[in-house]
């Protein structure tokens, strides 16, 4: 069993710590998924007979770690779902990068297209058929120094395409560390990508109370470049505009 912290939990929501290099759902791989794995511990933990209703209202690749909200019920899934379509729900990302930005901070915006044979997206002229539109906003935490600079990022999505910042980022030209997929030309396999879900931040399905999931990297190489000081600075801030 995956060692899992749980962030948040009460009647309607689960919010917890996804672990990098897991699923979050059933896939081809047929390797164990997070959702799997959650309702597991829940028919444990309460004792529940049959199946365990765990609904899934956002994704994260299975590179990826860091907060996730799970809804509880089927009403709470529902609304959460709303809350993604109007973007009330706000989630926000920490990457590490190769190289700098041009510019310090800025809004991309692509059209992207997903290949679901090989499972990739590209970036794609406007109105091409199938394409979707993805936005992110972006600013630049700070730099590392020498011949090969890696940039701390903090990302906010605006949409939650498949693959979005590691395609939107690699198209700025400053491609994740480590991602293989969409850094293959700077990256090494075995390297970790660094992709962290940061912040998620919804109206709480029932109360309307903001509900506010913290989760900071690991303070492993490439992380700890940067104090743990700096992945907060943003935190404050969004808290009082709740």
């Amino acid at each position: 069993m995956h060692d899992i912290s749980i962030l948040y939990e009460d009647n309607h929501l689960l919010g917890i710590v996804k672990p990098p290099n897991i699923p979050t759902q059933e896939d081809s791989s047929g390797d164990l998924d997070l959702l799997t794995l959650l309702k597991d511990d829940l028919k444990v933990r309460y004792q529940k007979p049959g199946n365990v209703y765990l609904g899934l209202v956002h994704r994260l690749d299975r590179p990826v770690g860091g907060a996730m909200i799970f809804a509880k019920t089927s009403k709470a899934a529902s609304r959460l779902s709303d809350a993604v379509r109007t973007r009330r729900f706000e989630k926000l990302y920490v990457a590490i990068v190769r190289g700098v930005p041009t510019s310090p901070e800025g809004t991309l915006q692509h059209y992207l297209l997903k290949n679901e044979k090989n499972n990739t997206v590209s970036v794609v002229a406007k109105g091409t058929p199938g394409s979707k539109e993805a936005i992110l906003n972006y600013n630049v935490l700070g730099t590392t120094s020498g011949a090969n600079p890696l940039s701390l990022i903090h990302i906010e999505l605006l949409t939650g395409r498949s693959h979005q910042i590691r395609v939107q980022m690699n198209a700025m030209g400053c491609p994740l560390y480590g991602d293989q997929k969409y850094g293959t030309q700077v990256n090494k396999p075995g390297q970790q990508i660094a992709l962290w879900s940061l912040y998620v931040g919804v109206p709480h399905p029932v109360t309307k109370e903001p509900i506010d999931l913290v989760s900071l990297p690991p303070r492993q190489f490439p992380w700890s470049e940067w104090d743990e000081a700096v992945y907060n600075r943003k935190l404050p801030v969004l808290r009082s505009t709740q």
